[in-house]
């Protein structure tokens, strides 16, 4: 056997085995997620890659239900978590993935400018002042606003404001995010507390932990609680694709682990 042949044998096998720890390397995982989990999602996976480092993980953040038709006009994804349940539940039922787990969930909080008060009046009465800009995400696209709308009814049905409360918030909130035709959101910027700054929302009704990331980008901004009586648990619920990849699956069950749902804690979800 000459040594050239030899040579080119090794040198085959050196080359197959780059080739095998590249692909090792470049192991990538798609997940379309809810805005709303940008940045507990992001902590988690930079956690997962520390400790996996053949992993890669790619996110398409979005309003949850614009996520939803194009994962199901066929855009490809392992993974979808959505800030509802129904959302990926459509995705299961057209046979796309596997049943929906709940795997965290959220409350609703007020995001206010620094001027804004309640001036002697309930939450309630403000939301209706005509001169207060009440600004909300976009109902069907986005879940943010679809709970906007389900507290507006349930202020509604337990006479917590004056008959009809519901239709009038109804009409007066502006859909300023979340839909289809809305402006894109700034790079590197909280949306909601981007709109409460630059004066196209007095208030915004958001997730709590978005008004946390918003009031850190801008310290004079404030969060209102919502009162119990007429809040809205968000609960996310999530899917993995039938064609996922075992690494896909493996980060899928790491989301419900005990490290991840601290992430989540930590960033002012609730308990799964």
């Amino acid at each position: 056997m000459s040594k050239f042949f030899i040579i080119g044998i090794f040198s085959a096998l050196g080359f197959v085995g780059m080739t095998n720890a590249q692909a090792q390397k470049n192991t990538e995982i798609k997940i379309y997620a809810a805005g709303s989990l940008r940045s507990a999602l992001t902590e988690i996976a930079q956690y997962y890659e520390a400790t996996n480092p053949t992993v890669k993980i790619n996110f398409a953040f979005g309003a949850s239900g614009l996520l939803r038709d194009r994962l199901l006009a066929g855009e490809i994804s392992d993974i979808f978590a959505s800030a509802n349940m129904d959302h990926p539940e459509k995705i299961s039922n057209a046979g796309k993935s596997e049943s929906v787990i709940r795997f965290t969930s959220n409350k609703l909080c007020v995001l206010a400018n620094p001027n804004f008060n309640l001036a002697g009046k309930t939450l309630v009465e403000r939301m209706m002042d005509k001169e207060i800009k009440l600004g909300i995400s976009t109902p069907k696209a986005d879940p943010s606003g679809d709970y906007a709308f389900e507290m507006f009814e349930k202020i509604d049905s337990k006479g917590l404001g004056p008959k009809g409360v519901s239709d009038v918030l109804k009409t007066k909130a502006l859909q300023l995010t979340g839909g289809p035709q809305s402006p894109q959101p700034p790079a590197n910027k909280n949306v909601y507390g981007d709109l409460v700054a630059t004066g196209q929302a007095d208030i915004f009704i958001t997730y709590c932990t978005n008004a946390k990331i918003a009031i850190k980008e801008n310290p004079a901004q404030k969060a209102l609680e919502i009162p119990d009586a007429y809040n809205i648990t968000s609960n996310y619920g999530m899917v993995v694709f039938n064609n996922a990849s075992q690494s896909a699956r493996d980060f899928y069950k790491f989301i419900t682990s005990p490290k991840a749902q601290e992430i989540f804690i930590d960033q002012g979800f609730a308990k799964l």
